[in-house]
């Protein structure tokens, strides 16, 4: 999040008194009063060619919750033991960390209109967390959003490219939404004010 001064505070106020005698001017030198601007936040990208951008971003988060900022974490394709909405973590006071529920990290692309029951489980509970995230964002009652392998998760399948882009749109002024991981879409890029490439060393 960013803030800015109006270029107001730098201009200055004349006035000239004449005095009846001699007929001089004298001028007075009346600062303008300080402007400020409301917040304003940023669309961040940290993309890579593999999987591994997170770490720096967590700490990041975590930072921001220390200092009191609503921060929300989701991670799309990550799951584990006990996760979903009602296993989310709480740190920091002000930062929850969302995992959808699943067993284990998801690699595969998803088979279109698949009658798989695990498939159509684990599509549930990303979705799950997306439409939890969206929720918040319409809200705006958060100061920052990670959405951790998001791009990821339209390439394999589990959520519409569309719906994340018109989502962003509707974001308030105020919000920072961070977006990690690999497959940023082309759209979404073009939408960030920053953009971060992490590259691995050979």
């Amino acid at each position: 999040m960013t803030a800015s001064l109006s270029p107001s505070h730098l201009e200055s106020k004349h006035q000239a008194t004449e005095h009846e005698a001699g007929h001089s001017c004298v001028t007075q030198i009346y600062p303008a009063p300080l402007h400020l601007v409301s917040p304003e936040g940023q669309l961040q990208v940290h993309t890579t060619t593999y999987r591994g951008s997170f770490p720096s971003v967590l700490s990041e988060a975590l930072r921001a919750a220390g200092l009191g900022r609503r921060v929300l974490i989701a991670q799309l394709l990550k799951g584990g033991v006990s996760q979903g909405l009602e296993g989310k973590v709480q740190l920091c006071g002000q930062l929850e960390w969302l995992r959808p529920s699943i067993s284990s990290c998801l690699t595969e692309k998803l088979e279109k209109e698949s009658s798989n029951e695990n498939e159509i489980s684990t599509l549930k509970a990303v979705k799950e967390i997306w439409e939890a995230c969206k929720e918040r964002i319409l809200l705006g009652n958060l100061d920052q959003l990670v959405l951790d392998e998001v791009g990821l998760a339209i390439y394999l399948g589990y959520l519409n490219e569309s719906d994340l882009i018109n989502t962003l749109e509707r974001r308030p002024s105020a919000m920072d939404v961070i977006l990690t991981g690999p497959s940023i879409p082309s759209r979404v890029m073009e939408m960030a004010d920053q953009v971060t490439e992490l590259r691995s060393g050979h």
